[in-house]
């Protein structure tokens, strides 16, 4: 299965701004390596909480659109909530 996601840069930082995100249905990220400067991302939290579900979304190389580029990256770790259904960040590396 291929899977594409979009996503946009994201200029604020930190907690307050992760929690704003969350609350507005998104998802923080961050995208790094192949020796380019990571970059803060926001995307669609249900798309993403569905795709964790698939065996293969974890070990696919994925095409992450952001803001119209295309890289392909792989998921290098994400983070759910204790009890909620609910992802609460994920970093993707570029391949």
């Amino acid at each position: 299965m291929s899977y594409e996601l979009i996503a946009a840069k994201r200029a604020d930082l930190g907690t307050g701004a992760s929690r704003r995100l969350r609350h507005a249905g998104k998802l923080p990220a961050v995208v790094y390596g192949a020796g380019k400067e990571a970059v803060s991302l926001e995307l669609d939290h249900n798309t993403i909480y569905h795709a964790v579900k698939h065996e293969d979304f974890h070990t696919s190389v994925l095409d992450l659109v952001i803001d119209g580029q295309k890289e392909q990256v792989k998921v290098a770790a994400f983070q759910m909530h204790p009890y909620k259904q609910q992802v609460l960040h994920i970093d993707f590396a570029r391949v």
